[in-house]
């Protein structure tokens, strides 16, 4: 069955552009022994095409001495016949060795490309990455440095190599037999090659919709499994197993298409190089009989043209590979060409934190044109103070922490941070300077201690485990049978929300950072996870600049300050209690979620009683 991973699209008009930008890449100029690898991989290339030409003129003499008469060189087409299986043995050697020197160059490359490609993306913005799919990002550097390895494989040691023995073996044929062999040789390559790719060409259509096929059933048979409670919930078993049926039914039909084609298609090859076997061996029969050639001549014609076809015989297989890797290839260029939005000026210095003073100046921000998001927003956050940021949802609330981290750039005024625009420092320090415990913790698919561990590369175990007890976190993990070294899954699922947060918060506490951003940091949980984590964020606030991005009022009533966001505005600033006082926008949110949590007691009490 062909692989489900292929996927044929048009070829770029410019993939061989991709190719040669790929080149140097195999041509290190800071690595001579890779160089090496690759010129003494290129000799022994050269020397295995030869033993490989050298073996028919090997095996003719020793027909030829085993002609009547010549019983008495016995030894010495014995030796040729020896010599005939050393040079056979010797092409297989070369061409293992040459593998075996040319797989750290390849694998070098492919390593020195995909790192490049990796640290691209991670200097993409956050646009970027909102927009795609992670899945088809990762795929395409997949399948992009796989393509580098078929690419090299098949260019370098099959197509390369067939070529300088075709024209070996009509220079050869000329010599010894006459333009009339050569002729008849260039003729049957040129029409076998025409007829593999008109026939690839074909299969390439029918494995495009065996793709589609393939990818339909099995995104109906993971949908339908990822779904299994919603499935039993309406016994809808039958329907699922119907729909998944019928696309293993158009799955089973396209296969065989497939199939078919590469029948046919083996057919034809076969038909064509037995063609020009069957006329060669004719000719040299008949040359034999009028005296003009051996009975070894009639051996060597036809060991020439075996071992000229045996590679020919892959030529659809390579074609399509080869075309698929141009694909492959340009598509993991044009990651590595997509532009970076937000770059560092020239020269940019380090942030230097002096306290974590926080000022928005005239802040405009859109996403896009026509998706304007803040509108002249100013407010300035003093050294170690907090400032709360409410309003309703979609107001620009969140993209006030996204700006400060510099994921984005302004689209008008500028942010400070400690007096310094960071706009005209490098984002790396920037984002040093800010730790930040976000609404909805994604953890990596590895130990508590690992993920407590990111917020500053080198700390120690005892660091780790002091940001643990700060998060109010390590008696847990150690009540763990595994302790630090508990797996927490693909995202941190085999953990709470308020054991995911516990983490967020000792990773903030071991980063230790100058502003503290809390981004709904306790929306998504239940009340008394809520209070617990907001005790703990209150102590770890008390003596760093905090900006608080809240839903729950009542998280926030102890700010200094609180702005109102509206539509991108600011329309209300000022203390908790002012700003009830006032009667505006965030006085009616108040009364509301005062009126849900007393609707939510009393029914609480009602449920005891």
């Amino acid at each position: 069955m062909p692989p489900s991973s292929s996927e044929l699209p048009a070829p770029p008009a410019d993939g061989w552009a991709a190719l040669r930008r790929f080149l140097p890449y195999l041509w290190p100029k800071d690595r001579p022994a890779l160089r090496a690898r690759v010129t003494f991989a290129m000799v022994l290339v050269l020397l295995a095409k030869l033993l490989t030409l050298a073996m028919p003129f090997a095996y003719k003499a020793a027909i030829d001495r085993m002609a009547p008469g010549m019983e008495g060189a016995a030894g010495l087409a014995i030796a040729l016949v020896v010599a005939y299986a050393a040079a056979r043995f010797g092409g297989t050697l070369f061409d293992n060795l040459r593998n075996a020197i040319f797989e750290r160059v390849g694998q070098d490359a492919a390593r020195r490309l995909s790192l490049e490609v990796f640290a691209h993306l991670h200097r993409l913005s956050l646009r970027f990455h909102l927009e795609r799919r992670t899945g088809a990002l990762t795929r395409v550097i997949e399948r992009g440095t796989k393509s580098i390895d078929t690419m090299l494989y098949f260019l370098l040691f099959n197509i390369a190599p067939t070529i300088f023995e075709l024209v070996a073996v009509c220079a050869i044929f000329l010599v010894k037999f006459g333009p009339g062999l050569v002729a008849a040789t260039a003729a049957m390559v040129v029409l076998y090659v025409g007829f593999t790719r008109r026939m690839t060409e074909w299969r390439i259509a029918l494995r495009r919709e065996w793709t589609a096929t393939d990818g339909e059933a099995t995104q109906k048979a993971v949908d339908s499994l990822l779904n299994y409670e919603t499935v039993k919930y309406f016994g809808a078993e039958g329907v699922e197993q119907r729909r998944y049926g019928e696309s293993v039914t158009r799955l089973i039909d396209t296969t065989v298409k497939v199939e078919t084609s590469l029948a046919w298609m083996n057919i034809g090859q076969a038909f064509i190089t037995n063609a020009m076997m069957a006329g060669a061996m004719a000719y040299s029969v008949w040359g034999w009989s009028h005296g003009r050639f051996s009975t070894g001549d009639v051996v060597f014609i036809n060991t020439m043209l075996a071992q000229l076809f045996r590679p020919l015989d892959f030529l659809g297989m390579v074609y399509r590979e080869i075309r698929q890797g141009l694909i492959d290839m340009e598509a993991m260029f044009g990651l590595v060409d997509t532009p970076e939005e937000v770059v560092d000026a020239p020269g940019a210095p380090d942030l230097v934190p002096r306290g974590g003073a926080v000022a928005f100046e005239h802040v405009d921000f859109a996403y896009d044109p026509e998706r304007r998001i803040l509108r002249d927003v100013s407010f300035a956050v003093p050294a170690g103070g907090t400032l709360a940021v409410v309003g309703p949802s979609g107001a620009g609330k969140s993209t006030l922490a996204r700006l400060l981290f510099r994921f984005y750039d302004v689209t008008g005024g500028r942010i400070l941070i400690d007096g310094q625009d960071v706009a005209g420092v490098t984002q790396a320090s920037v984002r040093r300077a800010i730790g930040i415990v976000p609404q909805d913790t994604v953890l990596f698919n590895d130990t508590i201690g690992y993920n407590i561990a990111y917020g500053r590369a080198g700390a120690t175990q005892a660091e780790v485990e002091a940001a643990a007890r700060g998060a109010a976190i390590h008696d847990f993990i150690m009540a763990l049978p595994d302790g630090y070294g508990t797996k927490v899954g693909e995202r941190g699922l085999k953990l709470s929300g308020g054991e995911k947060q516990r983490v967020a918060i000792a990773r903030t506490l071991l980063k230790d950072p100058a502003l503290l951003i809390l981004d709904e940091a306790t929306s998504a949980l239940d009340s008394r996870t809520e209070a617990a984590i907001q005790d703990t964020l209150e102590r770890i606030a008390a003596r760093r600049t905090t900006v608080i991005v809240a839903h729950r009022l009542s998280t926030i009533v102890h700010a200094d300050e609180i702005i109102v966001l509206d539509k991108g505005r600011i329309v209300e600033r000022g203390a908790h209690a002012g700003l009830v006082a006032q009667g505006g926008l965030y006085a009616e949110m108040w009364a509301r979620q005062q009126a849900e949590q007393r609707a939510a007691e009393q029914a609480a009490e009602a449920e005891a009683a």
